[in-house]
Protein backbone atom coordinates (compact mmCIF):
# COMPACT_ATOMS: atom_id res chain seq x y z
CA UNK A 1 0.00 0.00 0.00
CA UNK A 2 1.21 3.49 -0.79
CA UNK A 3 1.30 5.96 2.08
CA UNK A 4 1.26 9.76 2.08
CA UNK A 5 5.05 9.65 2.44
CA UNK A 6 5.43 7.58 -0.72
CA UNK A 7 3.20 9.97 -2.66
CA UNK A 8 5.13 12.98 -1.32
CA UNK A 9 8.45 11.45 -2.38
CA UNK A 10 7.08 10.75 -5.87
CA UNK A 11 5.66 14.26 -6.31
CA UNK A 12 8.88 15.92 -5.16
CA UNK A 13 11.00 13.70 -7.41
CA UNK A 14 8.86 14.70 -10.39
CA UNK A 15 9.15 18.36 -9.39
CA UNK A 16 12.93 18.06 -9.45
CA UNK A 17 12.74 16.82 -13.05
CA UNK A 18 10.84 19.97 -13.99
CA UNK A 19 13.81 22.25 -13.27
CA UNK A 20 14.31 24.13 -16.53
CA UNK A 21 17.21 25.64 -18.41
CA UNK A 22 17.58 29.10 -19.81
CA UNK A 23 17.75 29.07 -23.59
CA UNK A 24 20.98 30.71 -24.76
CA UNK A 25 20.46 29.80 -28.40
CA UNK A 26 21.31 32.27 -31.15
CA UNK A 27 17.89 31.40 -32.57
CA UNK A 28 15.83 32.00 -29.39
CA UNK A 29 14.30 35.36 -28.51
CA UNK A 30 12.87 36.43 -25.15
CA UNK A 31 9.40 37.95 -24.98
CA UNK A 32 10.79 41.47 -24.52
CA UNK A 33 12.95 41.09 -27.66
CA UNK A 34 9.98 40.35 -29.89
CA UNK A 35 9.00 43.31 -32.06
CA UNK A 36 12.07 45.30 -31.00
CA UNK A 37 14.65 46.57 -33.48
CA UNK A 38 18.17 45.17 -33.49
CA UNK A 39 21.13 46.72 -35.23
CA UNK A 40 22.90 44.45 -37.72
CA UNK A 41 26.62 44.47 -38.45
CA UNK A 42 28.56 42.15 -40.71
CA UNK A 43 31.90 40.59 -39.98
CA UNK A 44 34.16 37.56 -40.18
CA UNK A 45 34.62 34.91 -37.50
CA UNK A 46 38.15 35.12 -36.07
CA UNK A 47 37.94 32.30 -33.52
CA UNK A 48 35.48 29.91 -31.89
CA UNK A 49 36.07 28.47 -28.41
CA UNK A 50 33.88 25.92 -26.59
CA UNK A 51 32.57 27.11 -23.21
CA UNK A 52 30.15 25.86 -20.56
CA UNK A 53 27.01 27.90 -19.87
CA UNK A 54 25.67 27.78 -16.30
CA UNK A 55 22.63 29.35 -14.68
CA UNK A 56 23.25 32.51 -12.63
CA UNK A 57 20.76 31.67 -9.87
CA UNK A 58 21.47 29.30 -6.98
CA UNK A 59 20.06 25.78 -7.24
CA UNK A 60 17.33 26.37 -4.67
CA UNK A 61 14.65 24.11 -6.15
CA UNK A 62 16.94 21.09 -6.44
CA UNK A 63 18.44 21.67 -2.99
CA UNK A 64 15.06 22.07 -1.28
CA UNK A 65 13.36 19.21 -3.11
CA UNK A 66 16.34 16.90 -2.56
CA UNK A 67 16.41 17.80 1.14
CA UNK A 68 12.72 17.06 1.58
CA UNK A 69 12.88 13.78 -0.34
CA UNK A 70 16.02 12.71 1.55
CA UNK A 71 14.45 13.64 4.88
CA UNK A 72 11.25 11.72 4.14
CA UNK A 73 13.21 8.66 3.00
CA UNK A 74 15.51 8.88 6.04
CA UNK A 75 12.47 9.10 8.31
CA UNK A 76 11.30 5.73 7.00
CA UNK A 77 14.40 4.07 8.47
CA UNK A 78 14.77 2.82 12.03
CA UNK A 79 13.06 4.13 15.12
CA UNK A 80 13.67 6.51 18.01
CA UNK A 81 17.02 8.32 18.00
CA UNK A 82 18.20 6.32 14.96
CA UNK A 83 15.24 7.58 12.96
CA UNK A 84 16.07 11.19 13.87
CA UNK A 85 19.68 10.72 12.75
CA UNK A 86 18.54 8.99 9.53
CA UNK A 87 16.09 11.83 8.84
CA UNK A 88 18.74 14.54 9.31
CA UNK A 89 21.35 12.55 7.35
CA UNK A 90 18.87 11.83 4.58
CA UNK A 91 17.90 15.51 4.36
CA UNK A 92 21.56 16.60 4.13
CA UNK A 93 22.46 13.98 1.54
CA UNK A 94 19.28 14.67 -0.42
CA UNK A 95 19.95 18.41 -0.43
CA UNK A 96 23.50 17.85 -1.70
CA UNK A 97 22.23 15.48 -4.38
CA UNK A 98 19.45 17.86 -5.38
CA UNK A 99 21.89 20.75 -5.69
CA UNK A 100 24.27 18.71 -7.85
CA UNK A 101 21.39 17.39 -9.95
CA UNK A 102 19.96 20.83 -10.68
CA UNK A 103 23.40 22.22 -11.56
CA UNK A 104 23.98 19.30 -13.94
CA UNK A 105 20.57 19.75 -15.56
CA UNK A 106 21.05 23.47 -16.17
CA UNK A 107 24.53 23.31 -17.75
CA UNK A 108 24.72 23.77 -21.52
CA UNK A 109 27.48 23.65 -24.09
CA UNK A 110 28.24 27.05 -25.54
CA UNK A 111 30.57 28.89 -27.88
CA UNK A 112 32.57 32.06 -27.46
CA UNK A 113 32.61 33.49 -30.98
CA UNK A 114 35.05 36.31 -31.76
CA UNK A 115 34.06 38.34 -34.82
CA UNK A 116 35.99 41.07 -36.59
CA UNK A 117 33.43 43.59 -37.80
CA UNK A 118 33.77 45.46 -41.10
CA UNK A 119 34.92 48.57 -39.20
CA UNK A 120 37.89 46.62 -37.74
CA UNK A 121 36.40 46.30 -34.23
CA UNK A 122 36.50 42.84 -32.66
CA UNK A 123 33.53 41.59 -30.69
CA UNK A 124 33.16 38.41 -28.64
CA UNK A 125 29.71 36.85 -28.20
CA UNK A 126 28.86 33.84 -26.02
CA UNK A 127 25.82 31.79 -27.01
CA UNK A 128 24.58 28.18 -27.09
CA UNK A 129 26.44 25.73 -29.30
CA UNK A 130 23.35 24.92 -31.37
CA UNK A 131 24.97 26.34 -34.53
CA UNK A 132 28.54 25.75 -35.63
CA UNK A 133 30.78 28.60 -36.82
CA UNK A 134 34.24 28.42 -38.37
CA UNK A 135 37.08 30.96 -38.55
CA UNK A 136 36.90 32.89 -41.81
CA UNK A 137 33.11 32.49 -42.08
CA UNK A 138 31.07 35.61 -42.91
CA UNK A 139 28.36 36.27 -40.27
CA UNK A 140 25.87 38.83 -39.01
CA UNK A 141 26.05 40.24 -35.48
CA UNK A 142 22.68 41.37 -34.15
CA UNK A 143 22.74 43.79 -31.22
CA UNK A 144 19.70 44.65 -29.14
CA UNK A 145 19.08 47.91 -27.32
CA UNK A 146 19.29 45.93 -24.05
CA UNK A 147 22.98 45.15 -24.68
CA UNK A 148 22.36 41.61 -25.92
CA UNK A 149 24.11 40.31 -29.02
CA UNK A 150 23.99 37.17 -31.11
CA UNK A 151 25.90 35.75 -34.06
CA UNK A 152 23.90 34.41 -37.00
CA UNK A 153 24.45 33.42 -40.61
Amino acid sequence: MFSIRHMLVGVLALAMLGVGCTNYSGNAYSGRQVRSAQSVQYGTVVSVQPVTLEEDHPALVGTAAGGVVGGVLGNMIGGGRGRTLATVGGALLGAAGGYAGEKALTKQNGLEITVELENGQQLSVVQAADQQFSPGERVRVLRGSDGSARVAR
